[in-house]
């Protein structure tokens, strides 16, 4: 990536940098690979990155949106996004939230349990309303990837396990103000194998079988998202590979005529077009070790201390040829605030900027006022 440097000085660091024409690139592939399948429909994971700017743009290449708050429904409507395209998940989801959503005339829940179901019931009665619902299956697919961020094993919080969804379709099909439309899935974030949606596909198969043997037939299914992205080598491979992941999908799972495919994409689409931008506060020789002390810190970028995940760290402004080896460490009175150990470099002086690759998804949106920090700004080029 091109870093517009001679730009940055119209905002103060730590920043939040979008290349705009690596989203709208990513946007374009999406498009165009989804596009040849028939009935596939992709909404854009909100909770990755609520930039005005960002969500604009993928509003306006045609996006739906997944939503896990009612604050996120809110922004998506503040964005322009149709209510006929927004879908709303999260294990609990609070009253307000619901009837919110119900106002607002969204497409569908995905519920996740049977007392959601009924208490969206309630309210959906109350207001004279129907509400659209897809039941979210815990379909037991290890998706090898971070504990933190699997969600489609027996022991975790999210959706019902496939030894109670009997009971909950039943609940479902019974209650007068609920509409069930269809089943939703999620089985984890960062997957770089594309065997896990594969065996996802085999458990939604083996379910459609069951369900139309009852002749229940179900308008849409909901694979959730999950693709991941390349950390090491974002400049290598800048736009994820959705030409498999979609056919992957279209190879392995039999939908009904007329039946839509829903996908559930965050990380994927913005991540590579998001750096953090920081700057250099001063340059500390340890007993044993060289410090790079940035002004950007784990309230900007919590995901190295929360995660253990890595990010590229590139001193974007160094003239010097020779190298150096650093920890690269932020500002704040944490151990855990580190963002890299052993980082090769050219060499580093105060008043550098450094950028943090693959920041666009849950970076920003994780930022933190800890230590009366301010939430960093945004600048999108």
């Amino acid at each position: 990536m091109i870093f517009p440097t001679e730009k940055f000085s119209q905002i103060h660091t730590p920043f939040y940098y979008y290349d705009k024409s690596l989203l709208e690139q990513t946007l374009d592939t999406i498009n165009a690979e989804a596009g040849k399948y028939e009935g596939y429909k992709v909404h854009y994971a909100v909770k990755a990155n609520v930039d005005p700017t960002v969500l604009g743009i993928i509003n306006g290449k045609g996006l739906g949106c997944d939503c896990v708050s009612g604050g996120e429904v809110e922004r998506c409507l503040m964005s322009g996004f149709a209510p006929s395209k927004i879908v709303f998940a999260g294990v609990g989801k609070a009253d307000w939230e619901i009837e919110l959503a119900l106002d607002a005339n969204i497409a569908c829940f995905n519920v996740e349990s049977e007392p959601e179901l009924e208490v969206i019931d309630s309210l959906a009665r109350a207001k004279g309303k129907i509400a659209n619902v897809a039941l979210r299956v815990n379909p037991n697919v290890d998706a090898h990837t971070h504990k933190y961020i699997t969600t489609g094993l027996s022991e975790n919080k999210f959706g019902i396990s496939m030894e109670m969804l009997d009971e909950v379709v039943d609940k479902a099909l019974a209650l007068k103000n609920i509409n069930f439309i269809g089943l939703h899935f999620h089985i984890g974030s960062q997957l770089l194998e594309f065997e896990p949606f594969a065996m996802l596909c085999s458990r939604i198969n083996d379910l459609q079988d069951k369900f139309e043997a009852r002749g229940i037939a179900l308008k849409t299914i909901n694979v959730g998202g999950g693709l991941g992205v390349d950390y090491v080598n974002p400049d290598k491979n800048p736009i994820p590979d959705f030409a498999t992941f979609f056919a992957t999908y279209n190879k392995n799972i039999k939908l009904r005529p007329g039946q839509e495919l829903h996908f559930e994409l965050g990380r994927a689409v913005v991540c590579q077009c998001g750096s953090l931008i920081s700057r250099v506060l001063y340059v500390k020789n340890g007993l044993n070790k060289k410090f790079v002390i940035l002004d950007a810190g784990m309230s900007d970028l919590i995901r190295p201390a929360l995660y253990g995940a890595h990010h590229n760290i590139e001193n974007i402004t160094s003239a010097e040829t020779e190298t150096e080896t650093y920890d690269v460490v932020g500002p704040i009175c944490e151990s855990s605030d580190c963002f890299g150990t052993d980082e090769v470099l050219p060499l580093t002086h105060r008043g550098d900027l450094v950028a943090l690759r693959s920041a666009g998804a849950y970076g920003q949106i994780m930022a933190s006022n800890y230590n009366c920090r301010k939430i960093p700004a945004s600048l999108v080029l």
